[in-house]
């Protein structure tokens, strides 16, 4: 059983920089595209990033392009999501999931088993 668990969350101001963490178990991570969403307050949840398994192919949200860097290191089943120059509109929870869609406008979504519980990111003015 997969099991997802999501870290790094917090409150930041705006300009102000997190680094979430992702670690995965259960299941061989190093042979899994793995994707970073966001939910906001009252919107329906959303694609940020993902990244293939071998890690050569990255794509984001224009939202978020040039902002947030996703990453991967096979060696600790753990990915991440660097978020720099944040801004409130990020504010969210965010979700790390394998085997998400490679590009934002899929209309996959993967299981419910795959994605984690979420962290809060907080933004303020």
């Amino acid at each position: 059983q997969v099991q997802v668990a999501e870290s790094g969350g917090g409150l930041v101001q705006a300009g102000g920089s997190l680094r979430l963490s992702c670690e995965v178990s259960g299941r061989t991570f190093n042979r899994y595209d793995m994707g970073w969403y966001r939910q906001a307050p009252g919107k329906k949840r959303e694609f940020v990033a993902a990244m293939s398994w071998s890690g050569s192919i990255i794509n984001y949200h224009g939202n978020v392009k040039g902002r947030f860097t996703i990453s991967r290191d096979n060696a600790k089943n753990t990915v991440y999501l660097q978020m720099n120059n944040l801004k409130p509109e990020d504010t969210a929870i965010y979700f790390c999931v394998e085997d998400p869609p490679r590009t934002p406008d899929s209309t996959y979504i993967p299981s419910a088993d795959l994605w984690g519980q979420g962290t809060t990111d907080t933004v303020s003015t």
